[in-house]
């Protein structure tokens, strides 16, 4: 028996008692005659005293960080208390001790505040893992998965396998491809999601699904991204939006309720996504905190027409005259920026990330004055009023932003987020909850996306998605051909809205699924949509179709972002932390050094040649 505890275990009950420890060596703190040990392993630390007699055994074979060490004691209370650890009030007085394996001296320290670069933990990953801040993350990780499993398995839902070998289809991001030996010049892919599987295990009449599962999208990295990521898979047949929507809801206030101790009774929001991006600028956001967007100036060609505030701006000011669109935030509290400041926020949205040529303010001061960068072309009348229309109040400070649609959208979102954040408006410890419904179906993509053509639909979710009930006939009895591209938002498809839905926690969407296409003429429509003629369909999907035939039945479902809503959970903003094993941006493995080079046999057994350029 190497331990009869661990070393997270003994507490003041157990003074007196002949116990075995074994764990890794903390630390060791040399005091005269005797000799301080800290030992840990995955469950704590417990402190033991090396006596004189042991102490001149240590003298002669010394142990060193991270040396594995097995040790037999009494457990005594602790004269100096440690009221930091579990484990605090006792320590072990160790009678005998045996090095089980040494370590060498480790390349960082294994400790919270390590002094190791991020490359250099993920090399030495198998170290990381030892530190107790990564320990808890992957703790945390365990019970979300452990929740949702309780939950899912209480509500019927059926876990069960897919392949990871399969046919590499259209799905919005590039596959993982990988040789078959044994069909030489033909290739599986991994999946991006196991979506025909679930949709067809729904004809087969499993009507509760769910995986945690693998997923794979070979696409451009960042700290909420990896080649593979982990997903909350789960389909349901017999159900509407509603019942999805329930469902789901309560799952993730149950793992709230098991992970955070957080009794999540609050009705969830609904917005659609044409009110997220009126409001708040993308179709993700962050409600913890107000600032609503306020559109001074609509561009005709994007959105449905709206009740316009051109008015509030109209004067010699070239720079809104010129603009798509003109666009306010009021910002709490801020009025008394000063000049510094508000050249700080304009150097701010003129970084390439951002890529806006400058920033209008307004000032509302308390003694109800109003002050502004553009003072000469605005009276101070027009300025309470433009401050009024973005909801100011005194004290307030209005920044306006002005250029093309998508660009300054995108940014005064941005901008919106990072005064949150300025003004501890965004805290880790607060979540909020959010379902946007009613996205588009269709985008129309003017410029080659994908390597499939310009001036054609592409599908906003994937192609499996159904339109809202009421928009079916629409796109059956609709000819997908755009006569005139300069008038694509005219064709009745630039109206049909998905029957899908998105839930976000705090400006990241952590889950997101809709109701399915369960027809073959619907499917089929939808296909033809998107550019595929019937050989196409039936090469790529004939499975799908043709399972359609035999009784399929109405279904929908969801998939959460696991990676994503582990790291929210956890306070940090990148999925990597939760991760045991994870690439970094350029989608390596530096502990494995992989990707890496294959043998040129292996090439042979394959069929294979490499033809680099």
């Amino acid at each position: 028996m190497y331990r009869s505890h661990t070393c997270g275990e003994l507490r003041i009950s157990h003074i007196g008692n002949t116990v075995t420890l074994a764990g890794w060596v903390q630390t060791v703190r040399k005091f005269g005659s005797i000799t301080f040990v800290d030992l840990r392993d995955r469950y704590g630390i417990t402190q033991l005293l090396f006596g004189e007699e042991l102490n001149k055994q240590l003298d002669e074979n010394p142990l060193g960080r991270e040396f594995v060490v097995q040790a037999t004691g009494k457990v005594n209370e602790r004269s100096s208390k440690n009221a930091n650890i579990p484990t605090g009030d006792i320590e072990l007085l160790v009678e005998s001790f045996s090095i089980l394996n040494k370590s060498a001296v480790p390349p960082f320290t294994i400790q919270d505040d390590t002094d190791g670069g991020d490359d250099l933990r993920m090399k030495y990953r198998f170290l990381d893992l030892r530190r107790n801040a990564v320990k808890k993350n992957l703790e945390l990780r365990y019970a979300v998965n452990r929740s949702a499993r309780n939950y899912l398995h209480e509500n019927n839902f059926m876990d069960i396998e897919t392949p990871f070998l399969i046919k590499s289809t259209p799905e919005g991001a590039r596959d993982f491809v990988v040789p078959s030996r044994m069909n030489p010049g033909q290739f599986y892919a991994l999946p991006q999601s196991p979506q025909t599987f679930k949709q067809l295990l729904m004809v087969s009449g499993y009507d509760r699904y769910y995986q945690i599962v693998k997923c794979f999208r070979d696409e451009d990295l960042r700290a909420d991204r990896q080649p593979e990521f982990t997903q909350i898979d789960c389909e349901m047949c017999f159900v509407e939006q509603e019942d999805i929507l329930n469902m789901f809801e309560g799952l993730i206030k149950r793992i709230f309720k098991d992970v955070k101790g957080i009794d999540y009774t609050e009705a969830v929001e609904r917005m659609t996504w044409e009110e997220a991006m009126w409001q708040y600028g993308n179709d993700k956001p962050d409600i913890r905190f107000g600032m609503k967007l306020c559109n001074l100036k609509f561009p005709a060609h994007t959105f449905p027409a709206k009740e316009s505030l051109s008015s509030l701006i109209a004067g010699d000011f070239a720079v809104f005259n010129d603009a798509e669109t003109v666009i306010a935030i009021a910002v709490p509290g801020c009025a008394e920026y000063t000049r510094k400041q508000t050249d700080e926020l304009t150097e701010w949205v003129k970084r390439p990330q951002i890529g806006m040529k400058g920033l209008v303010f307004i000032k509302c001061n308390a003694d109800g004055t109003y002050k502004s960068s553009v003072d000469k072309f605005y009276s101070e009348e027009k300025l309470k009023a433009i401050a009024d229309a973005a909801g100011a109040k005194a004290g307030d400070l209005v920044l306006i932003l002005a250029g093309t649609e998508e660009r300054t959208r995108k940014a005064t979102s941005e901008l919106r987020l990072e005064m949150g954040k300025r003004l501890g408006l965004r805290k880790a410890d607060e979540f909020k909850l959010l379902w946007v419904l009613d996205f588009p179906l269709f985008e129309f993509a003017l410029e080659d996306q994908d390597g499939g053509g310009a001036g054609r639909w592409v599908a906003r979710h994937h192609p499996f998605t159904s339109p809202k009930p009421a928009h079916i006939e629409t796109m059956i009895n609709n000819s997908p051909k755009v006569a005139d591209l300069d008038k694509y938002l005219e064709h009745p498809y630039a109206g049909i809205k998905a029957n899908a839905y998105d839930m976000v926690l705090n400006g990241n969407e952590i889950g997101g699924g809709s109701i399915r296409i369960f027809q073959r003429e619907l499917q089929e429509k939808m296909f033809a949509a998107l550019g595929m003629d019937a050989e196409e369909q039936q090469h790529k999907f004939g499975f799908l179709l043709g399972a359609f035939e035999y009784g399929a039945p109405p279904h929908g479902g969801i998939a959460f972002g696991f990676d994503r809503l582990c790291s929210i959970l956890g306070g940090s903003e990148s999925i990597r932390d939760f991760i045991a094993f994870p690439k970094n941006n350029s989608g390596r493995d530096v502990m494995l050094d992989a990707p890496s080079e294959i043998a040129e046999k292996q090439f042979d057994e394959l069929s294979i040649k490499l033809n680099l350029k």
